[in-house]
Order: C-alpha cells, then structure tokens, then sequence
C-alpha cells in the first residue's frame, strides 16, 4: 500500500490540476470543503443518535467514523494544497502538542 501522505499529495495535486483557482484561492475552497465535512460528521452523529425527528436513526456509529476520517483526509489535502512539505509541518505540529499534553502530570 502508498504511503498515506503519498496517496494525500496525489490527491491534492489531482485536485489542484482540475481547479480554475489559483493560489489562496484554492485554498479557501478547500477550506469550505472541510467545513462541508464536519458538516456531514455532525450530521451523522445526530442520525446515529436518533436526535432528528423527522429522519430518526438514519445513521450508524460506523457512518459516523466513515464520516470523521472524511473530515481528517481533507484536512490533510489542504495542508498539502497549502504548500511546503505537509508530513514534516504535520509531524512536527504533533509534536508540539504532544509535547504540550502529554507531559507526565504533577502530583
């Protein structure tokens, strides 16, 4: 199998080479584009809770992760959109957090 960020930054140049946008432009799409997604996360976790009453439980707890991984791939595509080398920028970022949240607590 690809390495994910390979399987990432093909499918953000693919996009790229499909889109009239240039630059920044490009990347506020694909920032709507993430925001669409969330869109869809929250609407499956509400589907999966029953919580619509005119729809009921029209989701399943596996949409609901279908749905999240959907959310992380197109964050990671506008990373990649983003310029540079997004594996580095993301690990490095990782990093810091964990740096930051995953220090041994003080008793």
């Amino acid at each position: 199998m690809e390495d994910t960020w390979d399987i990432i930054n093909s499918l953000a140049a693919r996009l790229d080479s499909r889109s009239t946008r240039r630059g920044e432009e490009r990347w506020l799409v694909q920032i709507v584009k993430l925001q669409e997604e969330v869109g869809e996360v929250a609407e499956a976790a509400i589907g999966a809770l029953g919580e619509n009453p005119r729809k009921g439980f029209s989701h399943s707890w596996d949409d609901v992760r279908a749905e999240a991984c959907d959310v992380i791939t197109t964050g990671m595509v506008l990373l990649a959109r983003m310029g540079g080398d997004p594996r580095r920028l993301f690990e490095e970022h990782l990093r810091r957090l964990a740096a930051r949240d995953l220090r041994p607590e003080r008793g």
